[in-house]
């Protein structure tokens, strides 16, 4: 009989394709996805520890699984990703109805241990070889779309940014053999994906094993029949090479939208944080992006709060997001977390200083973001369909190359069809508009 199979998933990319792994993995030994949590005979949740309200979120719905195993005693819960990671046996002590705890580096084993736990009604917790070689074996992942599809191409990192926890529930940077990340993307491909997004914590870094750079792999992915779309995420600002802007602006698959994560506006916080580059060298970056991709889009992640942060510190940043000209930007309050050297600093912000920041800095960039969609309005783009929209059936959904979300009403368009809008409305994080008939 037909096992089912659940998985919650939270965190960043990367955790969906690791999700969209586990579920190809198990469908092996005969599990199949449902939504329905209820009726599931097995419960995964891939976990995220990188702020302390997703860590506080996944401990909240631990503690609501435990109905589940109450009602059904042969239901299996595991653990698995960042926070699995991190706290280890910890998890399985606080929540004794937890089975299993897999870390980072011990996804290969999955569908081994989900089969020892069905005999043997044993936990089991394996958070070892955190930075370990990757062991994948074949990858058939079941995508949680049917357009876009994402691609690791690498895993940890070794930056250590002084409040980020990834290194350690990560490990350190290794890289996939290009062999098999072109495999993957022509399987992609051959399944109807039109879009492909190539993952890592730092892309740039990719290859350090091989003599292939990502600029050089890039190149090559963009070279593969059926691909419509290009994308890659995250790229760190001290290694961002020319010859990968070179790639962006030559590759007629690479989207123009770069994802550039900065943190913060002034040096002294940039020293703080360990970012290894100064406010003028990352402007001087952004000038050779646009020198070379006129049209690009680019994002990026900013936090305020970080301990030692004056107003004069916020000031600068205010003026840094004047200057640049984000089309968006991902923002976020100071997370402490413990085993990071930040969590050891002087000079915390308190709360309510936070708070005040985090929405003087969203002001200035909402105001940006609208500037610059209303210059789209009049114009027609290229989108990329997604589906129908989560409230109207009649509103289908899409993304520009430069990945602006857009609305239009539904036609006769298909998912995965590239259809031009012409804008009529532009708002601060959507545009909309109707399809444009050509001939």
């Amino acid at each position: 009989m037909e096992k089912k199979l659940t998985i919650l998933t939270y965190g960043c990319q990367m955790n969906v394709a690791e999700s969209e792994r586990m579920a190809g993995q198990l469908a092996k030994i005969g599990y199949a996805l449902t939504d329905e949590i209820a009726t599931a005979d097995l419960i995964l949740i891939n976990s995220c520890c990188v702020r302390a309200t997703a860590e506080d979120k996944i401990y909240g719905k631990i503690g609501e699984l435990k109905k589940y195993k109450l009602q059904n005693p042969a239901l299996i819960i595991g653990v698995m990703g960042c926070l699995a990671q991190k706290d280890g046996e910890e998890l399985i002590k606080k929540s004794p109805h937890l089975d299993f705890v897999l870390g980072t580096a011990r996804r290969g084993e999955l569908p081994k241990v989900v089969e020892s736990f069905e005999s043997a009604r044993k936990k089991f917790v394996d958070t070892s070889n955190v930075s370990g070689q990757i062991v994948e074996g074949e990858i058939f992942p079941i995508r949680a779309g049917s357009v876009s599809a994402f691609v690791p191409i690498m895993y940890g990192c070794n930056n250590f940014c002084t409040y980020c926890i990834v290194p350690y529930v990560r490990g350190r940077e290794r890289s996939r053999r290009p062999e098999e990340i072109f495999a993957e993307i022509k399987n992609a491909v051959d399944c109807g994906f039109k879009e492909i997004n190539l993952l890592g914590q730092n892309v740039n870094s990719y290859g350090k094993e091989f003599e292939k750079n990502f600029a050089q792999l890039l190149a090559e992915v963009n070279g593969i029949d059926g691909i419509e779309r290009l994308r890659f995420m995250t790229s760190h600002p001290k290694d961002l090479s020319d010859e990968l802007i070179e790639v962006m602006a030559n590759g007629k698959n690479i989207c123009e939208h770069i994802h550039l994560p900065v943190q913060y506006g002034s040096d002294k916080i940039l020293r703080r944080m360990n970012r290894v580059y100064t406010v003028e060298k990352y402007l001087s970056l952004v000038k050779k992006i646009r020198a070379a991709i006129p049209n690009i889009s680019l994002t990026t992640d900013l936090i305020v709060g970080f301990p030692t942060e004056t107003e004069e510190d916020f000031q600068l940043t205010l003026d840094f997001l004047r200057e640049v000209q984000f089309d968006m930007a991902f923002t976020f309050i100071y997370s402490e977390r413990s085993g990071t050297p930040a969590a050891n600093f002087e000079g915390k912000v308190d709360d309510e200083t936070k708070h005040r920041r985090l929405n003087e800095l969203m002001a200035v960039q909402n105001k940006i973001s609208l500037e610059k969609n209303l210059q789209l309005e009049g114009t027609t783009v290229e989108v990329l369909v997604e589906g129908a929209s989560k409230t109207d059936k009649n509103i289908f959904t899409g993304r520009t190359r430069t990945n602006k979300a857009v609305l239009f009403p539904h036609e006769s368009e298909r998912v995965g069809d590239l259809v031009h809008v012409k804008i009529n409305q532009a708002q601060t994080w959507i545009l909309k508009g109707n399809l444009e008939t050509r001939d």
